[in-house]
């Protein structure tokens, strides 16, 4: 059996022109743009690109990117001063703190300081917890997109049995919520699971998140699951997966590459979280 390919390159390329569109309308019909205000403190490389990469995106959807840059010395207080402003601006939809932050702060905190409407990583706490209950809110980019990928690929969730590998915050859990919100039957795994490969196998969708290359084989695998690879891994051979593409592939109905797979839907699903949070403002302005 050879695996259908899920193209998260171009179902992220759908999803942007599908922003871009829904921006449009929302600046005519509001008169303003949504804004994006990106957090980073200090220098780091891999995370200055990144912000880099968030805010060129935003350009490209017709979104207003507000960028702001703070030394890695920078006491908590003036971090924390910032995101109260950016919290009270009409102008910024959407706030995005770059973690890691440097040692002397404290990403966690930072991070629950920003309104749960204007999250648009989903990861404060009011966002975990809205999740958790259903309620409506800004979903973490990372989990949203994959939801997206299994959408557009056809996968029917309802009743499947579905494994994820991984249970931080980040991602597995919020990961797993999602799932059941989508009445799947949902085990997590994780590092001191029993038998590990026993419980992969049982999956009609296996997801995998633990930063382990090539981790998972093709003996891991029912076959015709499908099989959705969210690690990123970088070797001598290249960057590859959690999963061992190659060999999965042959026995999986479905399968993301990597790259070019669950990647390119994290940032395009930022960019529909800060118009979703662009929306929310505009809905709390409105009087009862």
């Amino acid at each position: 059996m050879s695996a259908t390919l899920i193209d998260g390159k171009a179902i992220a390329a759908e999803t942007r022109a599908e922003v871009a569109r829904d921006v449009e309308a929302f600046t005519a019909r509001t008169g303003h743009r949504p804004g994006l205000a990106t957090v980073l403190v200090g220098e780091d490389p891999a995370s200055a690109i990144y912000v880099g990469g968030k805010q060129k995106a935003s350009r490209e959807v017709g979104i207003e990117p507000f960028d702001h840059r703070l030394p890695a010395d920078a006491p908590a207080v003036e971090v924390e001063a910032l995101l109260e402003r950016l919290n009270a601006d009409d102008a910024v939809s959407g706030i995005l703190c770059q973690l890691p932050v440097p040692g002397h702060l404290d990403g966690v905190a930072l991070t629950g300081m920003i309104d749960p409407d204007k999250d648009v990583d989903g990861l404060t706490p009011l966002s975990a917890g809205r999740l958790a209950l259903g309620l409506p809110g800004l979903r973490p980019c990372t989990p949203a997109g994959v939801m997206v990928l299994l959408e557009r690929a056809g996968v029917d969730l309802r009743g499947a049995g579905a494994v994820v590998v991984g249970r931080s915050n980040l991602f597995g859990k919020p990961m797993a919520q999602l799932l059941l919100g989508a009445d799947a039957t949902v085990t997590t795994a994780h590092s001191r699971t029993r038998d590990l490969p026993g419980v992969c196998r049982t999956a009609d969708v296996l997801i995998v998140a633990v930063g382990r290359d090539r981790m998972v084989k093709a003996d891991w695998v029912k076959p015709g699951a499908v099989v959705i690879d969210v690690g990123m891994n970088r070797s001598e051979d290249g960057l590859h997966g959690d999963v061992a593409f190659d060999e999965v592939s042959e026995v999986a109905s479905a399968i993301t590459p990597v790259p070019g797979g669950v990647g390119p839907m994290t940032i395009a699903m930022l960019l529909r979280n800060t118009l979703a949070a662009a929306e929310l403002q505009i809905a709390r302005r409105v009087p009862a």
